[in-house]
């Protein structure tokens, strides 16, 4: 036997060895799953997608519009079939004349098949293009249905895209290259590190599949999150309320209170020093207070939109001018916490109560008559299978709000980060955004079906008004000075909306930032990093694509700006204050234990 014999016979026994212990890890594995997966929720039909009505509607939209009009149909079906045959007949004529490659791609970029197999391989070439020939003509199928209600269109356009992205060959094993070449290189073990990485998954959520986005490893909130230092100065059933630690010789007299969404957890506005808006705001000589609001569980189930603004909103004001002895207070809502710090403004308005000198919105919808992306989610169907959800529960589970924000973006945070994880095997990454977005909170179910029915469905606060604390409370009894600040491309918050909703607020002093990119990256935009523009514009009784062409476009983060418009809003410059007083004294060090 030849050396050369040796070595081979060497290496076949070392690869029959690897994929023994691979067999037996993925029959273990195996066992693992199928325990995991039969303790997962019964997740109820009217959750789990729209009704079928929808898509029977469509249909007969679509036949009644063909049969009316039968040259569109012919000229779509030829279209598509004369597209797909040219692209089989090219790649066969490649073929036949012995040429092993890839026929002329015309199909635009497209980051799932970034993988040069897609662009050098005929076979994964093929496969790509006419995906994106299959997609392009569902899509135009869609686009022809003309009859539907313009809500149902959109229901429509938004649902069949979701189909035709989990079609995607990219989301399959044997027509991935990238994970079937992996798999190759490492001898099956990507495949087993995927299945195990599936089933962590599926046993860290009681069988639900939930994608690990981020390395819960990396972080400790406290430790390398949420560091900025301060005292939980106030405790309820509801929130904590956090009071930072002064980092200037002199502050603001008037405080600054911080309302984040309590659909997820605080601090995204203080992850990493350099990207803290908590930490800039302390550095720029305001006494801040954030609240941390509780994560509810089924003893919540009777917490109403009231019981927010009276125990939450409301004694987190009282409680700030009570610390730093003031008679108003500057105030922020973030998303739905701005939507209900408006509710408040109206409400104090109607009370004949100032304590509010100021208010800014992040991203917060107040005038719910388009309600954009995320209103494909809020139709009867849906909305009645929260209800007998909530029913059963009490709350609106933090799986269900995770879910439908990342069906949103589902390329971007469901099928990408999948494959990474299942088909490839790799570890999720120690991306502090991301982490912050696994954490997720519940919602009290009376609260939920309240701010769902009331205000996103009905629209009440910005038509006939809302019911809140014994009162009626309308959008145009806002009368504090305003700056909102929406984001571009919001697919929670549509920029517009938020527009719309401040010209109807009955405010003097209105100001309206528009800030690059989406929900999260447009608000926590540090100025160091010199990214993401946004724009000004005074004129507010424009309609919002007239009030975006006619403003002034500004580099860099809409923070600075922002913070000259709130130093006018808050006094006069005094000794730093110390977290607390004798009332208040500090309870245990920020960021406190309702976060954790």
């Amino acid at each position: 036997m030849t050396t050369i014999d040796i070595h081979e016979g060497e290496t076949s026994r070392k690869e029959l060895d690897n994929l023994e212990k691979n067999l037996a890890r993925v029959d273990a594995l195996s066992q693992r799953l199928v325990a995991a997966l039969s303790k997962g929720r019964q997740v109820p039909t009217a959750l789990q997608g729209p009704s079928k009505e929808l898509y029977a509607k469509a249909a007969g939209a679509y036949w009644t519009e063909m049969v009316n009009n039968p040259a569109k149909l012919i000229e779509h079906q030829l279209s598509f079939w004369s597209k797909s045959v040219t692209h089989f007949v090219e790649a066969q004529a490649l073929l036949a004349q012995g040429h092993i490659a890839a026929p002329e791609d015309k199909t635009p970029p497209d980051r799932r098949f970034s993988h040069e197999l897609w662009r050098t391989n005929p076979f994964f070439n093929f496969v790509k293009q006419q995906y994106m020939i299959n997609a392009e003509a569902i899509t135009q199928a869609i686009d022809d249905v003309e009859t539907l209600d313009p809500a149902e269109k959109r229901r429509l356009r938004y649902f069949g895209q979701q189909i035709v992205d989990l079609f995607s060959p990219t989301n399959f094993l044997a027509t991935n290259p990238e994970a079937l070449s992996l798999a190759v290189e490492t001898e099956g073990e990507s495949l087993v590190k995927g299945l195990e990485n599936l089933v962590r998954d599926l046993e860290a959520n009681n069988g639900d599949l939930v994608v690990t986005l981020a390395d819960k490893d990396a972080f400790t909130v406290g430790e390398n999150l949420a560091t900025t230092p301060g005292e939980v100065v106030f405790r309820n059933h509801l929130f904590e309320l956090i009071q930072y630690t002064p980092t200037t010789k002199t502050v603001f007299e008037t405080p600054l209170v911080i309302f984040p969404p309590w659909i997820n957890k605080y601090y995204i506005l203080d992850l990493k020093p350099e990207n803290s808006l908590i930490k800039w705001i302390v550095d720029q000589g305001h006494t801040l207070f954030v609240v941390s609001w509780v994560n509810p569980d089924p003893s919540y189930a009777d917490t109403s939109m009231t019981d927010y603004i009276q125990d939450g909103f409301l004694q987190a004001i009282s409680t700030v001018k009570a610390i730093c002895d003031v008679p108003q207070i500057n105030a922020i809502g973030y998303c739905i916490a701005g939507t209900t710090l408006s509710l408040t403004l109206a409400l104090l308005a109607q009370r004949g109560d100032a304590s509010v000198k100021s208010a800014t919105l992040f991203t917060a919808l107040t005038d719910f008559s388009d309600r954009g992306e995320v209103g494909v989610f809020l139709d009867e169907d849906f909305m009645n299978g929260i209800e007998l959800e909530v029913a059963k529960t009490g709350i609106l589970d933090k799986y269900y709000m995770s879910r439908t924000f990342s069906f949103l973006r589902s390329n971007d945070l469901i099928y990408g980060p999948a494959i990474k994880s299942y088909m490839l095997g790799k570890a999720p990454p120690a991306f502090d955004l991301l982490y912050w977005n696994g954490d997720a909170t519940n919602l009290p179910g009376k609260m939920a079906q309240q701010y769902l029915r009331g205000l996103c469905q009905d629209d009440k606060f910005a038509s006939d008004g809302f019911d809140v604390a014994g009162a009626t409370v309308q959008i145009g009894q806002i009368t504090q000075p305003i700056c909102a600040i929406a984001c571009e491309t919001d697919h929670i918050a549509a920029w517009k909306s938020c527009f719309r909703g401040v010209q109807k607020m009955g405010s003097d002093d209105k100001t309206f930032i528009l800030s690059g990119s989406g929900h999260i990256a447009g608000i926590v935009n540090p100025p160091a990093k010199k990214k993401y523009g946004h724009w000004l514009n005074p004129d507010l009784s424009l309609d919002p694509d007239a009030w975006k062409d006619t403003a002034s476009q500004q580099e860099g983060s809409w923070w600075p700006h922002w913070q000259a418009w709130l130093a006018e809003k808050s006094g006069e410059m005094i000794p730093p204050r110390a977290p607390g007083s004798p009332k208040f004294p500090p309870i245990c060090s920020a960021p406190g234990t309702y976060v954790t």
